[in-house]
C-alpha cells in the first residue's frame, strides 16, 4: 500500500472514530432517558388501538423530526463554543436529565381520535417527545463533538428502540415493568455522569 493509501485509510479511521464518539453515546443516553419517559408508554397504548406498524411509523417520524431540530441547533451553536463550554453544556444536559428523571413523567394525553390512527399518533408522540431529555442530550453531544447529525441519529435510534419494544409489548405488559425504579436508576447514572463531566470541564477532575 502506498503512502497516499495509508493516509486515506488513517483519515477514514479518524472520521469513523469521530462519528462513533457522537453516535454511540447519544444512542445509549437516549435509550436510558426514554425508558421512563412518556413516548414509549404512549406508543404502547396507541399500538393496542391502531396496530404496531402504524404507531411505529408515526413514532419514527416524530422522533426523527425532534432530533433533527436538536441536530440543527447543535450544528449552529457548536462553532461558538470553547472546549470547556462544550463540556459544560454536556454536563448541564446530563444533570437536567437526572433532575427531571426524579419526577413522574407526567399525565399521558388520550390521543387525537379525530385525526385517525397515523396522524393522531404522530401528533401525540411528537408533542410528548418534543424537547424531552433525549433530545436535549443529543443537542449537547452534537454541540460538543461537532457531529451533530450523528448525535441526532443516535438519539433517535436509541429512543426508537425503546418505543418499538413498548409498542410490541402493549400497554398492560409495559406498565408492569418497574418504570419508576428504572427512571430513578437512570437519573442517578445521569447525575454521576453529569458531575464528572462538569468537573472535568472546569478542570477540577
Amino acid at each position: 500500500m502506498g503512502v497516499a493509501g495509508r493516509v486515506d485509510g488513517a483519515l477514514t479511521a479518524i472520521r469513523y472514530a469521530g462519528t462513533m464518539e457522537a453516535l454511540v453515546p447519544a444512542f445509549i443516553a437516549a435509550l436510558l432517558a426514554t425508558l421512563g419517559d412518556r413516548p414509549p408508554r404512549l406508543a404502547a397504548m396507541l399500538a393496542e388501538r391502531h396496530g404496531v406498524a402504524i404507531v411505529m411509523l408515526a413514532a419514527v417520524l416524530a422522533l426523527a423530526a425532534g432530533n433533527a431540530v436538536a441536530g440543527f441547533v447543535a450544528m449552529e451553536i457548536a462553532p461558538r463554543l470553547t472546549p470547556n463550554g462544550q463540556g459544560l453544556l454536556v454536563a448541564v444536559a446530563l444533570l437536567f436529565a437526572a433532575g427531571s428523571g426524579l419526577f413522574p413523567a407526567g399525565k399521558l394525553p388520550d390521543g387525537c381520535p379525530r385525526l385517525g390512527g397515523f396522524l393522531g399518533s404522530l401528533v401525540v408522540i411528537l408533542s410528548a417527545s418534543g424537547g424531552d431529555r433525549s433530545q436535549f442530550i443529543a443537542f449537547a453531544l452534537g454541540s460538543a463533538d461537532g457531529d451533530a447529525w450523528f448525535a441526532a441519529a443516535g438519539s433517535a435510534a436509541g429512543a426508537g428502540a425503546v418505543v418499538f419494544v413498548a409498542a410490541v409489548l402493549g400497554d398492560s405488559a409495559w406498565s408492569r415493568l418497574p418504570l419508576r425504579v428504572i427512571r430513578i436508576a437512570t437519573a442517578f447514572l445521569f447525575l454521576v455522569a453529569g458531575a464528572v463531566t462538569g468537573l472535568s470541564a472546569l478542570r477540577l477532575a
